[in-house]
């Protein structure tokens, strides 16, 4: 079987074409490499551009950055008219040191029906699990992901608090947003990503989406990728904070 792999790019030409190059190493499952650039410099939009038809990847270009959903749902939408099953979405800052990482995570979903959006276990460059996470709850419940914004959370273990049991594999409430397989079908349900939120909240929201249609998230322990973010390079953090506010609010109005 062959499945849709999105990459989402913006500015990121470097980390970009390393993810590339894990997922062309990648055996037992075929993919289209799907990049769509959102709006980056044009230094390196045209570096990403060319790589894509060096290695033959499908290239997109986004002319205007409407966030994180908006963007993924560009190349999802292709895929699905392109009539695959099953896409991947990946951060340009993923690595996957797994060969067989997208046939672990096919072969899952293929095995139960119900399972229409199904992740890995994530570390960071700190050695610090990203994945599964809890049920969202109130606004108490996210203070700790906050401080992290500012930069402030100090490693106390090898996952965040809010990060529940990713040493065996369950059904869950939430898989990190940077990397997880998912059903075009499903999305055709849910009329793809919801584009309201600019960036954040995206799991908290895609979380609910699946609850709300009586189907099933899963977490693999047995497919693991590393997310090689830098929090230096994400910007100012009060700018952040006020998106992932106003996300949080779009968020609790109209799901929770």
């Amino acid at each position: 079987m062959k499945i849709a792999t999105i990459i989402l790019n913006y500015n990121s030409s470097t980390d970009c074409r390393k993810c590339i190059g894990y997922l062309k190493a990648q055996q037992s499952v075929k993919t289209e490499i799907i990049v769509v650039d959102n709006c980056s410099r044009e230094d390196d939009r045209k570096m990403v551009e060319a790589f894509c038809k060096e290695q033959g990847c499908t290239f997109i270009a986004n002319s205007e950055n409407k966030g994180y959903n908006a963007g993924n749902n560009i190349g999802l939408r292709y895929a699905a008219e392109k009539s695959y099953e099953y896409a991947l979405i990946a951060n340009p800052d993923m690595e996957f040191p797994q060969s067989d990482y997208l046939a672990t995570l096919l072969a899952k979903m293929q095995e139960d029906e119900d399972i229409v959006v199904c992740g890995s276990d994530i570390i960071g460059e700190d050695g610090i699990h990203q994945s599964p996470m809890v049920k969202d709850g109130n606004w108490r419940g996210s203070f700790g992901w906050i401080k992290d914004i500012f930069g402030n959370k100090k490693k106390k273990s090898d996952a965040h608090d809010f990060i529940d049991n990713y040493k065996e594999s369950h059904y869950c409430h939430k898989v990190s947003g940077c990397c997880f397989m998912i059903r075009t079908s499903f999305l055709k349900e849910i009329n793809f990503f919801d584009e309201k939120v600019f960036l954040y909240c995206e799991e908290a929201i895609l979380s609910r989406q699946v609850e709300i249609a009586g189907k099933q998230m899963y977490y693999l322990a047995t497919a693991q990728a590393v997310h090689r973010h830098v929090k230096s390079e994400k910007g100012n953090p009060v700018k952040r904070f006020k998106t992932w506010g106003k996300s949080r609010c779009y968020f609790i109005d109209r799901y929770s």
